[in-house]
């Protein structure tokens, strides 16, 4: 039975090298707001009752955002008004924290990269300690190249960590070093708590630094050890846009990489977006430069054409999006074939084998099984039946400028191209609108309704006009 774990996530500095009013956490890469990433990291390793954020800058928004997280309604929330570093946010939430036994784990609300199964290797290293028994601690570090910016990893005579050193504070001997801290932490929550109160912000920053605890921890007799990751991007933090432009690259070729082994081809994969939450059926075919948003679910044998945005819509086995294709907040049934250059603005449901061609344009409306709609139409707040055809240049108009109106189409009605359709009104099963026809009468079903003024020809009317401008 793994040791309980309570999961503490810091989220409440101020982000001022992000340059935007906005709280650096609440910024998204892969689809999600960063913070987002890791409260879903920190429910696998722990329950939401176990789980904290601090908060501080922009409070209200970060709960919110959270408590919007699923499974993220009943995490805990400490509020830290004054920022006075790492050690502090913790001391902070000593009263909501202090009573919880087993492990405590340490991590930032803009480190979206890092995977819960290195949280849990890191929570098994603590609890399997050294031949002495668990350790006090363990901290995650990694061999750097070039470790410019991180604190050091400094180990004593045991092998485990003695102190970290900060750049600013190390000597040119201590940046030598190459095993660099990456500021996640595993601690024993006794043993946490019974010394945090030894953190002083005796540094040049007047501040309380969470590093400190390594060395306190030392002088109490305690044993410190450092788990040293592979790649030290997967506890890349964020404090500007480079580097959120960076981590968003990296979570993006992770989704796509996952889709990819997961039997989805992707063409020119560099190219394409896709946001985190997405899920993609076997055999499914992406083209360059498409982007798939939001909880988008695609069947499998769909293929999404190039260039095209879809957005928090579910397409079922078999669906084409054709090239340049907009597919917002809707469904789409089995065979359904839409684009290119189409809209689906919001809220429609696409039945079984409907087509929707070039330049035409849906909202909130229901596309019946085999309709067709194949060229430059406009359908807002419609029900149409199965195999309707709607022709060219037909406008459904749904609004009287004061409030939206439905427009009905029964099964196997005939709309002609350039029809103008005036809400509200029902067009009856397999009735005929004549091309051209403003129809702003019920029309019954088999009927024909022509709702044009009568053609006039005038002979020779054409030649007499351009004779009386020469």
């Amino acid at each position: 039975m793994r040791i309980p774990v309570t999961v503490v996530i810091l989220a409440a500095g101020l982000g001022t090298r992000m340059k935007s009013r906005k709280a650096k956490v609440l910024h998204r890469a892969g689809g999600k707001a960063l913070i987002e990433h890791v409260v879903e990291t920190a429910l696998k390793l722990a329950p939401a009752e176990r789980i904290f954020v601090v908060v501080g800058h922009q409070a209200e928004e970060v709960r919110k955002t959270v408590a919007g997280t699923p499974g993220g309604s009943g995490i805990g929330f400490i509020e830290q008004t004054e920022q006075k570093g790492t050690g502090h946010a913790l001391m902070v939430g000593r009263e909501a924290l202090a009573g919880l036994d087993g492990y405590l784990a340490i991590v930032y609300g803009d480190g979206p990269l890092l995977r819960v199964e290195t949280l849990e290797r890191l929570v098994d290293r603590a609890a399997a300690g050294c031949p002495l028994g668990p350790a006090a601690g363990v901290l995650l570090s990694a061999m750097m190249d070039d470790a410019t910016g991180y604190g050091r990893v400094i180990r004593g005579a045991d092998g485990g960590v003695a102190r970290i050193v900060e750049q600013k504070a190390a000597t040119p001997d201590e940046l030598a070093i190459r095993e660099a801290n990456m500021g996640i932490y595993c601690y024993r929550a006794d043993l946490f708590w019974k010394h945090v109160e030894e953190i002083r912000p005796d540094n040049p920053a007047g501040e309380y630094y969470l590093t400190d605890m390594v060395e306190i921890l030392n002088r109490a007799g305690h044993y410190v050890e450092a788990m040293q990751i592979d790649d030290p991007g997967e506890a890349l933090g964020i404090n500007d846009r480079v580097e959120l432009a960076k981590v968003n690259a990296i979570l993006r070729e992770r989704k796509r990489r996952e889709l990819m082994l997961g039997g989805v081809t992707i063409e020119q994969p560099e190219t394409v977006v896709i946001d985190a939450d997405v899920r993609v059926g076997m055999d499914t075919v992406i083209e360059p430069f498409a982007q798939v948003l939001g909880k988008t679910i695609i069947g499998a044998d769909c293929r999404i054409g190039a260039c095209s945005i879809v957005r928090d819509s579910e397409l079922a086995d078999q669906v084409e999006i054709g090239p340049f294709t907009i597919v917002g907040t809707s469904r789409l049934e089995r065979g359904v074939h839409a684009g290119p250059f189409a809209r689906l603005r919001m809220e429609n449901v696409v039945e079984e084998g409907a087509h929707i061609g070039n330049f035409v344009e849906l909202k909130k409306t229901r596309l019946g099984a085999r309709a067709k709609a194949n060229h430059l139409a406009y359908l807002g707040d419609s029900q149409i039946g199965a195999s309707v055809n709607i022709g060219a240049g037909t406008i459904t108009c749904n609004y009287d400028g004061l409030r939206k109106h439905a427009t009905k189409i029964g099964d196997g009605a005939f709309i002609g191209s350039n029809s103008t359709l005036v809400a509200p009104i029902e067009i009856g099963a397999g009735a005929y609108v004549g091309a051209g026809s403003v129809v702003t009468e019920p029309v019954p079903p088999d009927a024909l309704a022509l709702g044009r003024a009568r053609q006039v020809v005038k002979e020779d009317w054409a030649r007499k006009r351009r004779a009386l401008h020469k």
